[in-house]
Formats: C-alpha cells, structure tokens, sequence
C-alpha cells in the first residue's frame, strides 16, 4: 500500500480526494492537515510515502511547508496539486524540491499515475512541465545576460524573471508580493528581519524592480497571486 497524506484548507477536497482514493486497491490515507504548519506536523508524526499538498492556504502556505519538509526530509515525496497552471509555479516548485505538480483540474486517474511514479521514488512531470524546463533550460543558454526589466515588460515572450530567484528568494517574494511585512515574513520562516531585507534586496535587483507594489503588480501580472 501507498500511505498517502493530503493537505489541502477546503474540507470538501480533503473528503473527495479521501474517497477517490480509496477506491483505488493499493492507496491509502493515513493523515490530513489544513495547512503548511499541520502538514509539517504531520509528516513528523505519521509515516507516509507521499504527501498531496495544496499551495494556497491560510496561514502557512504549501510553498512555506514544502521548503521546510524538503529540508528536513529530502527523501519525502510532494505532490503539489494547485489551482494554479502549470506555467505559473511548477518550475520553482520543482526546484524547491516537489517531486511533482499538478493543476486540479487534471484527470483524477492522473494524480493516481503521479503518486506511484513518485512512491516509486521518481520525478513525475507531464508533457507541459517537460516543455517548461526544455524551454528555461535553453532561455538560460542563450540568453545568460537579459536585463530582468525587458523580460518583465515582455513576459509572455520570454522565461518570467521570476524563475531566475533562489528557492527562498521566490518564497519572499510571494510574500512581499501579497503585502506581508517584513517582522512577518522573518517570524513565518524562523529568521532575523535583516536577513529577509537582504533577500528582498537580492531578489529586486535580480528583477529590475524598485519596490513592494512592483513585486504585487508582477505577481498579479503573471497570475503567482489572487
């Protein structure tokens, strides 16, 4: 059997996703959480092969827990199953250490082929993800020096700047984006306010950006945030 663990805010998801799988022969759900802090709990407490995690939650988001669970166990399987499109997170998920994504609106029998590639300790990307990676993977080849703001101006053209941030440096700049301070955003990932100043000076320079509403206008530009 595959234990798996869904974390996700909305109740009626966490019993869908409960009863579909338990229809299939070899799943099982050993635990649920509401958000990135229970999820974090959980996987601390309950032995599981793979976790199904929702992003966007109140509190601590799954972007938050993912950075955490990874770096305390590397070996755990994520599967992030998001409302958002593939093109807005997947990339950065991938490298923050999901070992999958998918949008919610996918085939059910999909999530069920992600969690045994991953329970099988694999990657699982689909074609539109493989795509992505092809594409930034080229982008950064061939175009090492582009200035962050032509790329912000022409986005759809072109990789989103916001591929270019580190793991945490995209983990602050959500934040930021969504109007978080900086006391916060230290206490939520357990550091001091002059190392998130740093990144954020990092990551605006990184960008082309010169201040918070430039990181909001571009997160609601390119669909990171509601």
């Amino acid at each position: 059997m595959i234990r798996i663990g869904i974390v996700d805010d909305h109740a009626i998801v966490r019993s869908g996703l409960k009863q579909f799988f338990a229809d299939q022969p070899d799943l099982c759900v050993v635990g649920e959480a509401v958000d990135g802090r229970e999820a974090i709990d959980l996987v601390r407490t309950t032995d599981m092969d793979v976790l199904v995690m929702d992003l966007s939650m109140p509190g601590q988001s799954g972007i938050d827990a993912l950075t955490m669970i990874h770096a305390k166990m590397p070996e755990m399987g994520i599967l992030i199953l998001s409302g958002y499109p593939e093109e807005h997170y997947a990339i950065n998920l991938i490298r923050q250490g999901a070992s999958g994504y998918l949008n919610k609106e996918c085939d059910p029998m999909e999530i069920v082929q992600a969690i045994h590639t991953i329970a099988e300790g694999k990657r699982y990307t689909t074609p539109a993800m493989t795509a992505l990676l092809a594409k930034v993977e080229a982008n950064a080849k061939a175009n090492p020096k582009v200035k962050a703001k032509a790329r912000l101006l022409n986005y759809d053209s072109d990789a989103p700047v916001h591929e270019q941030l580190s793991e945490r440096e995209f983990q602050i700049f959500l934040k930021l984006a969504k109007g978080e301070m900086t006391g916060k955003i230290a206490d939520e990932l357990f550091l001091t306010g002059k190392t998130v100043s740093t990144h954020r000076m990092r990551l605006m320079k990184k960008m082309g950006l010169h201040s918070n509403s430039d990181l909001t206008y571009y997160a609601l530009k390119n669909k990171l945030i509601d």
